[in-house]
């Protein structure tokens, strides 16, 4: 049968349109894309000896369940006997998968780094209360933004989760929310400070403020190995800091939830 111009042309059309499909629809699957990062995530974390790692995989286990990370804090303590030059400051941080972490007296003064000095008060806030110029600290940190600015809202979120009050303006906490989303620019490379903004945004209960299309470029660009580098621009190895974040960032959108278990390990029943 000869078909006419018309129908040729429209059934030409047909075909290009269909094998299109048939091409793009197998890498058209979000979801199973980000399970599949996820996992990849998790196994990168095999074996892993990073201390301070180990506290973010407790994080991750108490969170969402992950139960290869079930031992990370029994791990931890391992490194805290047998590193004894840096138990100290192993101790001070313990506290985020223990509430009731037994604490030196000389423990604190391990505590020497901005983002530490800012962040630990709000740790302990609920043992030994805020400093009275804790407010300006707050202020003061957020101005200087990056690092600084992020460390403000996990200051916010342990202070939300040991139950204490701090005085501060009206508008403070959303203007640190936004400043945080600002953070995450909308071009393709993927570095750390963007990452930790949008994890701490996250675990703030503040998702809504992370574009999709930045999650969506966080599952483009994680390497072969499962983990993320320090940024995305192909200079330098996978770390377990910028792998951390976006692992926490993934698992809130993997498995979203009205509610989540704090950050903090809750103090025993």
């Amino acid at each position: 049968m000869k078909l006419s111009k018309g129908k040729a042309l429209f059934f030409a059309f047909f075909i290009t349109a269909l094998c299109s499909l048939l091409v793009v629809q197998p890498l058209l699957h979000p979801a199973r894309d980000l399970q599949r990062t996820v996992a990849n995530a998790i196994d990168f974390f095999e074996g892993w000896r990073e201390p301070y790692a180990l506290l973010w995989l407790d994080v991750i286990h108490r969170r969402f369940g992950i139960a290869e990370f079930a031992d990370a804090l029994q791990v931890y303590d391992q490194f805290l006997a047998e590193r004894p030059e840096q138990a100290p400051l192993m101790r001070v941080f313990r506290r985020i998968a223990d509430h009731d972490n037994p604490l030196q007296a000389e423990d604190l003064e391990a505590v020497s780094t901005d983002s530490d000095r800012l962040t630990v008060p709000a740790l302990y806030c609920d043992r030994l209360g805020l400093p009275a110029d804790y407010p300006a600290m707050l202020d003061r940190a957020a101005s200087q933004g990056e690092y600084q600015l992020t460390h403000v809202l996990l200051a916010w979120i342990w202070i939300q989760d040991n139950g204490c009050e701090v005085p501060l303006p009206d508008g403070f906490i959303e203007a640190i929310y936004s400043a945080n989303a600002a953070l995450i620019g909308d071009d393709p490379v993927v570095d750390d400070l963007e990452l930790e903004a949008a994890a701490f945004l996250y675990l703030a209960g503040q998702g809504a403020l992370v574009d999709d299309s930045f999650v969506e470029r966080v599952i483009a660009v994680q390497n072969d190995d499962g983990g993320w580098g320090v940024s995305s621009d192909g200079q330098g190895d996978s770390h377990w800091h910028p792998t951390i974040l976006a692992l926490l960032l993934l698992l809130h959108v993997r498995f979203p939830a009205d509610s989540y278990p704090p950050m903090l390990a809750p103090a025993s029943p």
